[in-house]
């Protein structure tokens, strides 16, 4: 009973009865448990401490849970923080139906007709519910994963019952689907790559916040955000974007759970954004 605790914890307990066993424990867990930190790796010197400790600094204070992707081509700097953590995707997973169409399309050599072209641009640029839950409907569960399993979207789980926003996407997946868009692969076409990021540069003014803050000028920018509360964890806010410009070509992830209001979750994706932006550009 008394093994891995430490001699004076079973000297307490000795003294003074071994109810006080079960609180020394506990109280000693929380302290084992080590927090996640953001792990940061890069060809340039110096950028992978900076990243790593403005991104630090940046989420600081912040209350909820925050998951961060990052991935520099030029650089060849990639950082990390809950890669691995699942969060009920929202109208993140649109980007993920784009793709999926258009992988479907490839296959029997055919384009988008004009009313999946209607439906995929006002699911993009607009965040349109409607649209999405039809051409989530189209394609059926079978070829969402089969898109899923050929773009190594391992982590990903689609939503039960046509419920595409409580699809589970983890920052791993999500960076592979936005590498998938910007840059020559097997999975998509070069036209339907540019098509996605065509599409996710043309979003609605009012739904740009997120990874884009603090971008520099001259930078190109595609996004796509998702939002959604929930009686457990709050409000879900997540941002996704792919940036080129200024000597940089790199993709950004930052899913969050556990916000209050929307805007918190907001403000706490633009701290994790400007930072990531400015150290970027200073490299």
């Amino acid at each position: 009973m008394t093994s891995g605790i430490s001699r004076r914890a079973r000297v307490l307990a000795a003294a003074v009865g071994t109810g006080v066993l079960v609180p020394l424990i506990a109280a000693a867990t929380p302290a084992a448990a080590a927090t996640p930190t953001v792990t940061c790796s890069s060809a340039k010197a110096g950028l992978a401490a900076k990243l790593k400790k403005d991104i630090t600094a940046a989420l600081a204070g912040r209350k909820g849970t925050v998951a961060v992707g990052l991935y520099d081509r030029s650089t060849n700097t990639t950082c990390t923080l809950r890669a691995s953590s699942a969060y009920d995707s929202a109208s993140v997973v649109k980007v993920t139906v784009l793709a999926a169409l258009l992988w479907d399309a490839k296959k029997t050599n055919r384009y988008l007709t004009d009313r999946e072209n209607s439906l995929a641009k006002a699911m993009i640029t607009k965040s349109d519910n409607a649209a999405t839950s039809t051409l989530w409907k189209q394609l059926g569960m079978t070829k969402i994963k089969g898109f899923l399993s050929a773009a190594g979207m391992t982590q990903t789980k689609p939503g039960a019952n046509g419920y595409w926003g409580l699809t589970q996407i983890t920052v791993t997946d999500e960076q592979k689907l936005l590498k998938l868009l910007t840059a020559k692969n097997a999975v998509l076409s070069d036209n339907s790559r540019s098509y996605i990021v065509k599409l996710m540069g043309q979003v609605v003014s009012s739904q740009r916040w997120g990874t884009p803050y603090g971008v520099p000028s001259g930078v190109t920018v595609a996004v796509k955000n998702g939002w959604l509360q929930r009686s457990t964890n709050g409000w879900r806010v997540h941002s996704v974007g792919a940036f080129k410009g200024g000597g940089h070509d790199y993709v950004m992830t930052v899913l969050t759970h556990g916000n209050s209001t929307m805007n918190y979750g907001i403000t706490t994706i633009q701290a994790v954004a400007k930072v990531i932006h400015k150290d970027l550009a200073a490299s």
